[in-house]
């Protein structure tokens, strides 16, 4: 039941959401039809298409509740279709509920935390505690998030379809930019004693695979799901037997999933011969340089510095300008790191970025100056509420305390 729940939600909810055009309904109908799943596969077996059985007991439940409360009246408030538009000719053939959800999800007319809450709750079918839990606040902050997130939806009127011509590109940018943003809060929790929230980095995944099958064409999406793979292939090997952090020079490759690499790398072969790569192709193509290097010391670094030039123009940013000094102080020398951190000191984004604090006690300490080095890192640790991240920041205060 956990593997249909994971694998079929998004499908059931978006089918039935067609029916209902009101969100909460059509996640009632759903519960509605796995509840009834729990009890029925006990006794007579799991059916050999789940996701059918699940959509057609959804849909029936719809139908009932629309003649029992009038719901087809009730929801001119609510989504509407545009029949005449349902499939842009950019997606072609392809008529997939789940391609609408997502992008009504990730209508950029919503706040990012409201896009972000219901991809989590529409999508991957998280109950309201978990998605609250997953961005540490309270249950009631979260239900009110995604209550202001489908009250925007009813009042704007948005359309249950997949937008059209240039709006199509800025919408799905919409999506993979609320898709990367669960992964990265999944990858290194911003605050909490896990480093790593390993069902927010498999449920991105999820959406990630879900929408490259969706739109098998599109460059960034492939990208986007390469880099999600090759960066969450390291994750066996990031923390060690204690639990401790181990940074990227530290940590066993062979450890590293190696099939979750073979697969980003195909991926970013394909996106970059789709045409000029974009944002998540060129962070795919970085994390397939790091993947390629057998070991920490045969990583091209200078190749690393090339494409975070490239993904600078694409997508200008303070912490990918952070991110190229880092790579500048492994290419070119830590003397040189500095000086590119140094540049940076004025970005209001990173004074208070607890990894500028930390890349610059890297090259302090690369440099000898260790007094300099144990106040940066003490500062990162102050800045840091990563649990295990911390640790790791104390432990290297302590070491040259000590010297």
């Amino acid at each position: 039941m956990a593997n249909a729940h994971r694998h079929e939600w998004a499908f059931v909810l978006a089918a039935t959401v067609r029916i209902t055009r009101d969100f909460d309904v059509a996640e009632e109908c759903v519960q509605d039809a796995f509840a009834k799943a729990l009890a029925t596969w006990s006794e007579q077996g799991v059916p050999a298409s789940p996701g059918a059985w699940l959509t057609t007991v959804a849909r029936r439940r719809a139908i009932d509740l629309a003649r029992r409360r009038d719901v087809a009246e009730r929801s001119k408030r609510f989504l509407i279709t545009d029949v005449a538009g349902d499939v842009s000719p950019e997606v072609g053939s392809v008529e997939d509920d789940r391609l609408r959800l997502i992008f009504t999800c990730c209508h950029p007319s919503l706040a990012t935390d409201g896009q972000v809450a219901l991809a989590l709750r529409m999508l991957c079918g998280l109950s309201t505690a978990e998605v609250a839990k997953a961005f540490l606040v309270k249950e009631s902050a979260m239900a009110a998030r995604l209550t202001r997130a489908k009250k925007k939806i009813a009042i704007a009127r948005i359309p249950y379809r997949v937008p059209r011509g240039e709006e199509l590109r800025a919408r799905t940018d919409a999506v993979l930019v609320v898709i990367h943003l669960l992964f990265t809060t999944g990858h290194t929790s911003p605050v909490g004693e896990l480093l790593t929230q390993v069902d927010l980095v498999e449920r991105s995944l999820d959406l990630a695979r879900m929408l490259a099958g969706l739109l098998p064409d599109d460059a960034e999406t492939s990208g986007l799901l390469a880099l999600i793979l090759l960066t969450d292939a390291r994750r066996g090997a990031r923390v060690g037997h204690r639990g401790e952090f181990l940074a990227l020079a530290e940590q066993d490759r062979s450890q590293w999933h190696r099939a979750s690499i073979d697969e980003g790398l195909h991926l970013v072969g394909q996106s970059i011969r789709r045409g000029r790569p974009g944002r998540f192709t060129l962070m795919a193509a970085i994390a397939a340089v790091h993947a390629s290097a057998e070991h920490w010391d045969e990583t091209d670094w200078a190749e690393i510095v090339g494409l975070y030039d490239l993904l600078l123009k694409a997508w200008p940013s303070p912490v990918v300008a952070l991110n190229r000094a880092v790579a500048v102080s492994f290419a070119s020398g830590p003397l040189a790191g500095l000086n590119a951190l140094n540049e940076l000191s004025a970005e209001p984004q990173l004074s208070a970025y607890p990894y500028m604090a930390a890349a610059r006690g890297d090259c302090y300490f690369r440099l000898g100056r260790l007094d300099q080095a144990r106040d940066a890192f003490e500062e990162a640790a102050i800045l840091t509420e990563n649990g295990v991240e911390r640790a790791y920041l104390l432990s290297r205060v302590d070491e040259l305390t000590l010297k």
